[in-house]
């Protein structure tokens, strides 16, 4: 099943956030790092453009697991950003780049993606674009 989720992080990396959410299904949880449960593709997409506003990334290094039976998958990757636009409750963008690793879990449903929860140090990331 990586297939479905090398999709998905193939058009994260060519920033085309239509590919994303079609790898996704409607029902899609989304676990975000420090924050809640967004359901839907349309919670989705408004993840994703606030994204898009206040950062610029690029996932490398990336390494995909498969669970035995195709019902989830995990990876594995470095993040390489730069902070464009300040977030609300976080350090004042400047431009500052960062490049932290971090993971993804997947539930995989008829063949697409119906969870994903991503897991990073924020702290890492605070001291980077802070110093």
């Amino acid at each position: 099943m990586t297939h479905i989720v090398k999709r998905y992080f193939d058009a994260f990396n060519d920033k085309d956030v239509d590919a994303m959410l079609a790898c996704l299904t409607d029902d899609v949880e989304h676990h975000v790092n420090e924050g809640g449960v967004r359901t839907g593709k349309d919670a989705f997409a408004e993840f994703c453009a606030h994204m898009s506003r206040c950062y610029d990334e690029t996932l490398t290094n990336m390494v995909i697991f498969d669970a035995p039976d195709g019902s989830r998958a995990a990876a594995e990757y470095v993040v390489n950003g730069s902070y464009k636009a300040t977030d609300d409750g976080l350090p004042e963008a400047r431009g500052q780049t960062y490049k932290l690793p971090a993971g993804s879990f997947f539930d995989i449903r008829d063949g697409l993606i119906s969870r994903v929860t991503t897991r990073y140090n924020l702290s890492d990331w605070i001291a980077q674009v802070s110093a």
